[in-house]
């Protein structure tokens, strides 16, 4: 007999709006993410600037809000200068954060163009680990003042009349982390932060800026780390920013298809910090998150291995992960993590958006297809609507051996207060047999069942190829049912559905 779970919505509890700005991505040049992945001169789709059609239309498929460019480590030694004016004259540079070379042909012009036909929301990263205030304001003067200066002069003769106008801009990248070019104390990046923040606001006082937070939740000085920089920063920045990943280790399905548990976590840990400086500050506002860098990635395996010695390869085929059904249900479940706590995060960046740990894969000058991963992010942003609910939940737990007991079921629900038009996203994350979920829908007025998908396989080791991603799609639960008000429908184990009733 399958064990039960049941789900109970009402209209009256919201969490907050969702957000599509929770539907980030992230491109880094990293590996294949820019070059022979959405940049590819020679492709047959490829328009005037060298971008890829075919992966423009599955990037407005996986319906994606905003793009944190250019890094992440990257960052941390990119000078911005090298990547503007004629291709021809910019010049290659090492790229210490992953042993590469970067030809500068993408830059921040570039960049911008392909937001704008991706239609995308650009968010900006600026260097605080080799450079500082004045490189961030040199940036922000060429993309976003009007003219008559150096710098917006500057963007003009290269061919950009009107400012970008980038409202979102990132302190630097991960500076907590001993790997990153420039790390510094928790002291040292307050003060470089609070001193870029206030010399940005002096151009635009109206920026949104995200200070870095901790790298993940198992750093030594995670929540020391964000107390130290919110204390110095409170009243210059916006957000903080909360980086994580996760993987199977050692054969350990249950733990893995917990990691929703660890986000939750990280989230409620850094609320709370942020919350505790501004009591002790007396602060008016309150400091939300950006969490803007988040995946599955296998660090451990050979995919990840960058080149070293005198080998400075420009886009090696590095972190280029393929995923599983298994994965795609954690990409699913951390989604609902996120949803869950929109009324405090903000802006979350799926990292990354193409070949690199990426739910679009590419050949160069050929293929494109979707991992797993594709298709709960892309149903989840399609449908989420509205306002995301508070759920009662009662479900089975099982024993796991990183997060103790956790409950079999996962879940959220969003609702449009215009239409009515109901969501709920659910994870079976046991992979011990099925769950029967009871959904009591009373409280939302007459409802009708439009359509339950749900992503799971008899296998969940398949991964998707560029000879075949569709063998294993989202495909119609029958088992769902609405009646009376009450929705019924069984989640195979280590599943991924969305229920849309309206």
């Amino acid at each position: 007999m399958a064990a039960t779970a049941s789900l109970t919505l009402d209209p009256a509890f919201v969490v907050g709006p969702v957000r599509r700005r929770t539907f980030g991505s992230f491109v880094e040049h990293l590996g294949r993410c820019v070059y022979t992945g959405i940049h590819d001169p020679g492709h047959p789709t490829a328009d005037e600037d060298g971008f890829r059609q075919d992966v423009i239309d599955l990037v407005k498929e996986l319906g994606v809000g905003t793009v944190r460019y250019p890094g992440g480590n990257f960052v941390s030694g990119y000078r911005w200068e090298d990547g503007v004016g004629p291709v021809e004259e910019r010049p290659r540079r090492l790229d210490l954060a992953w042993h590469s070379t970067d030809p500068n042909t993408v830059g921040v012009d570039e960049f911008m163009r392909w937001c704008e036909k991706a239609g995308i929301e650009p968010m900006m990263a600026v260097n605080l680990g080799t450079r500082g205030v004045q490189e961030a304001l040199d940036i922000l003067e060429y993309t976003n003042v009007v003219t008559g200066t150096h710098f917006a002069d500057l963007r003009r003769e290269h061919g950009r009349e009107e400012p970008y106008r980038i409202g979102m801009w990132c302190l630097g990248n991960e500076m907590d982390g001993p790997w990153q070019i420039g790390h510094k104390t928790a002291e040292e990046y307050a003060r470089l932060a609070n001193e870029t923040a206030n010399a940005m606001r002096m151009v635009d006082p109206d920026l949104e800026l995200v200070v870095c937070g901790s790298s993940s939740s198992s750093m030594p000085t995670f929540g020391s780390w964000e107390a130290t920089v919110l204390a110095e920063t409170y009243d210059k920045v916006d957000l903080v920013s909360a980086h994580a990943y996760y993987q199977e280790k050692n054969g350990d399905l249950a733990s893995f298809l917990a990691s929703a548990v660890d986000m939750d976590h990280f989230i409620d840990s850094v609320v709370a910090t942020a919350d505790y400086v501004r009591a002790v500050g007396k602060h008016s506002k309150r400091i939300n998150i950006s969490f803007d860098e988040w995946n599955v990635w296998y660090q451990d395996r050979v995919a990840t291995d960058v080149a070293k010695g005198d080998d400075w390869p420009v886009a090696p085929r590095i972190l280029e992960d393929q995923y599983n059904v298994a994965d795609a249900v954690v990409v699913g479940s951390l989604l609902i993590s996120l949803l869950r706590h929109t009324d405090r995060v903000h802006s979350a960046s799926l990292a990354q958006l193409v070949n690199v740990i990426a739910p679009i894969m590419t050949e160069p000058g050929g293929r494109v297809w979707k991992q797993t991963t594709f298709h709960p992010f892309s149903l989840t942003a399609k449908h989420a609507q509205g306002e995301v609910l508070q759920v009662a939940l009662n479900s089975p737990t099982h024993a796991t051996a990183k997060f103790g007991e956790v409950t079999s079921l996962d879940a959220v629900a969003t609702r449009d207060p215009e239409t009515g038009a109901v969501s709920v996203f659910a994870v079976n994350r046991s992979a011990e047999g099925p769950l029967e979920l009871t959904v009591s829908l009373e409280a939302l007025g007459e409802l009708s069942l439009e359509e339950a998908l749900t992503y799971t396989s008899e296998d969940h080791t398949w991964s998707a190829t560029a000879d075949d991603d569709t063998s294993v799609l989202p495909t119609a639960n029958d088992s769902a049912a609405l009646t009376d008000g009450t929705l019924t429908v069984t989640l195979p184990p280590v599943s991924w559905s969305v229920l849309r009733l309206g």
